[in-house]
């Protein structure tokens, strides 16, 4: 992290942004006062393909299947809805 004065950072803007590019955080401060926080653009995620939906629904659905419930669940249940 790097925290720089304004008047440094109208100086040095084109640096500061190949900074920022590069993975750093710049801070831009007015009397000391952290007053700008520059951060680099996280690269965005494409959402999931129906394929790739499909098949996490898929496995959700065999583990679901294989898990069963033990002796003793109904009372469990009935006793939480008392409340």
């Amino acid at each position: 992290m790097r925290a720089v004065g304004i008047f440094e950072a109208k100086a040095k803007f084109s640096e500061l942004i190949a900074a920022v590019e590069a993975g750093e955080e710049v801070r831009i401060t007015r009397h000391g006062r952290e007053v700008v926080r520059m951060l680099p653009v996280r690269p965005e995620v494409p959402p999931p393909t129906d394929a790739q939906i499909e098949r996490e629904l898929e496995a959700m659905r065999q583990l679901r299947a294989r898990i069963r419930p033990g002796p003793g669940w109904r009372k469990l249940r009935d006793d939480g809805r008392r409340y």
